[in-house]
C-alpha cells in the first residue's frame, strides 16, 4: 500500500546544538522551566500528557485557548515561534489572561526529524481509523483527544484552538487557514477577525472533517478552531522568524487579553468545492509536485484519475490546495476550493 512520503529534516536531539534554550526545550516537550514560573505566579499548572502543558487560574470569564504545534514533526517554524512567545510570557506570567493548553503534537517525530513515525497524526482524530489504528500516531492522538476534552470540559463559552502548521509546498497565499464551517457564527467571526490581525491571506471554510485535530476540537469541544498554515517547512533553528512577526504578535495579544488590532487586509475567503479522495494505488494527479497551493484550474480540467474515475473541475474556476498523491488509500489527496469573498 502506498503511504505518505515523510520529509526528513535535521533531527532535534542529534546535531541540534546552538538552538536557543527555549526552542530546544519546547522541541523536546520539556515544560519544566515555564511550568515553574507559571506556578510561582499563582496559576494551577499540570502536565496532562507528554508534550502538554495546562495553565489555569480560578475565576469566571476567562477564555480557554489551545495552541498546538508540531502535529507534523518537520513543521518547525511554529515550534520556534511558540517557544519564544511562551518563554517571554512565563517571565511575565501574571499577564496571561486566558486558561491555556499548549500541545506539542508528534513529539517522537520532532525528535526524529521526520514528518511522522508511522502515519500522519493529523488524520487520526476520527472515530474509525481503519488501517491507521496500529500506527504509533494512533496512541498519541488518543492522548491529545483526552487532554483536549478534559481541558474544555470545564471551560466557559469562549473557546479557541489554533493548530499552527507550515506547508510542504509553496503557495499563492504564503499564509492561510482552514476553519471548520460548523463553528458557531459569532465565534467564527471572532476567529476570522483574529486571523486577519495575524495577516493570514486566505481562509478555507471546510464543511467536513478529514480527521484533523482542529476539526475535532471544533466538532466535539465547541472551539473556534483553525488549522493555520504559516509558510514553508524548514529545519529547526533555520527558520526566518521575521516571517512570523504578525502571527506572533496576534497570538501574544490573544493570550494576554490585549485589545484587537486593526486588520491591514481582510483575508480572502474560500469554500470547499470538492474533496479529492485516493481510492486506490492507481491514483494519479494531473499536475506535478511543483504545483503551488491555490493554483487555479479552469472548468472541466482534469484534476486526478483513479482507475476508471476521473476528477474534473466543476465550477468556472477551482483552486487546488494540499495536493498530495502519496497519502494512504482512503485518505484525502487534495481539496478544490472556490472563492466566495
Amino acid at each position: 500500500m502506498t503511504q505518505e512520503a515523510p520529509q526528513v529534516v535535521t533531527p532535534v536531539v542529534q546535531g541540534a546544538g546552538g538552538l536557543p534554550p527555549a526552542v530546544q526545550a519546547l522541541a523536546q516537550a520539556d515544560f519544566s522551566a515555564v511550568a515553574q514560573l507559571f506556578a510561582k505566579a499563582g496559576f494551577t499548572v499540570a502536565l496532562p500528557a507528554p508534550g502538554m502543558l495546562q495553565v489555569l487560574k480560578p475565576g469566571d470569564g476567562r477564555a480557554s485557548v489551545v495552541v498546538s504545534v508540531g502535529v507534523h514533526g518537520d513543521e518547525t517554524g511554529p515550534i520556534e515561534v511558540l517557544a519564544h512567545l511562551l518563554d517571554a510570557l512565563s517571565r511575565d506570567a501574571s499577564a496571561l489572561a486566558v486558561d491555556l493548553l499548549v500541545c506539542v503534537g508528534n513529539v517522537d517525530a520532532i525528535r526524529a526529524g521526520k514528518r511522522f513515525i508511522d502515519a500522519d497524526l493529523n488524520r487520526m482524530f476520527r472515530p474509525v481509523r481503519g488501517s491507521l489504528a496500529q500506527a504509533a500516531e494512533s496512541a498519541r492522538a488518543d492522548e491529545m483527544i483526552a487532554a483536549t476534552k478534559a481541558f474544555f470540559a470545564a471551560a466557559g463559552p469562549e473557546r479557541w484552538h489554533l493548530d499552527l502548521h507550515t506547508a510542504i509546498r509553496p503557495s499563492v497565499y504564503p499564509t492561510f487557514a482552514i476553519v471548520p464551517d460548523l463553528v458557531a457564527d459569532a465565534a467564527k467571526a471572532q476567529l476570522i477577525a483574529w486571523l486577519g490581525q495575524a495577516a493570514i491571506g486566505a481562509i478555507i471554510m471546510n464543511p467536513q472533517s478529514a480527521g484533523t485535530y482542529s476539526y475535532y476540537s471544533a466538532e466535539h469541544c465547541g472551539a473556534a478552531a483553525s488549522t493555520v498554515e504559516l509558510g514553508r517547512v524548514a529545519t529547526l533553528g533555520q527558520n526566518d522568524l521575521s516571517l512570523f512577526d504578525e502571527v506572533s504578535r496576534a497570538l501574544d495579544g490573544l493570550l494576554r487579553g490585549l485589545p484587537a488590532q486593526p486588520v491591514k487586509a481582510q483575508p480572502h475567503v474560500f469554500k470547499v468545492a470538492q474533496e479529492i479522495i485516493k481510492h486506490s494505488d492507481e491514483f494519479r494527479m494531473a499536475f506535478d509536485r511543483s504545483t503551488q497551493n491555490f493554483t487555479s484550474l479552469p472548468q472541466h480540467a482534469v484534476i486526478a484519475s483513479d482507475g476508471d474515475h476521473v476528477y474534473t473541475v466543476r465550477h468556472a474556476e477551482e483552486l487546488v490546495v494540499f495536493p498530495n498523491p502519496d497519502v494512504r488509500v482512503g485518505l484525502r489527496a487534495g481539496l478544490m476550493v472556490v472563492r466566495v469573498s
